[in-house]
């Protein structure tokens, strides 16, 4: 969302015991758009994404241990996927990120990179949860990004992926 607006308005409220203010978080999502609150205009990976960029913002000043992020990159991809996983990994230096992905771009800022399956026996389902290093993250990350689970091209880009990470931790 390079071309976003944000704003924040304050108006005044009935006093409560949460103060005397009331404040809205405005977007402006495209240019020439006008600020609207978030909570009414943005779609769901819009909204994602203006979290993420308060919570890095927040994080530097005032640390939470841990953040979640179930599919932040919702309807994203390319430059943009690349950048939430930077951000991500930018907030990970101060704090626990635990990011739900589908998209290679955003799980090759991860410092551990778990894999969870779901599988059922015709009467039970389960979940595993499996970490990934070396060979076996550059296949997933391979079949993240083509679908296929032996495409050379596709653990070529994989293997570029990590190395644009690890470059920019």
């Amino acid at each position: 969302m390079p071309d976003a607006r944000v704003e924040v308005a304050v108006s005044d409220a009935p006093a409560s015991t949460h103060g005397r203010d009331e404040i809205a978080i405005l977007l402006a999502p495209h240019p020439g758009g006008s600020a609207r609150p978030v909570s009414r205009s943005a779609s769901g990976g819009e909204l994602s994404r203006v979290m993420l960029a308060i919570e890095v913002v927040i994080a530097a000043t005032d640390p939470v241990p841990t953040f979640v992020f179930d599919e932040v990159d919702a309807g994203i991809g390319g430059a943009a996927a690349i950048e939430v996983g930077r951000r991500l990994g930018r907030l990970a230096r101060s704090a626990q990120v635990i990011a739900v992905t589908h998209l290679a771009q955003v799980a090759a800022f991860a410092t551990n990179h778990l894999s969870v399956v779901k599988s059922n026996d015709g009467t039970v389902t389960s979940s595993s949860v499996r970490r990934l290093e070396g060979a076996d993250r550059e296949a997933e990350m391979a079949r993240l990004l083509s679908g296929l689970t032996d495409s050379d091209a596709a653990l070529t880009h994989a293997r570029e992926l990590l190395d644009t990470a690890r470059g920019a931790a």
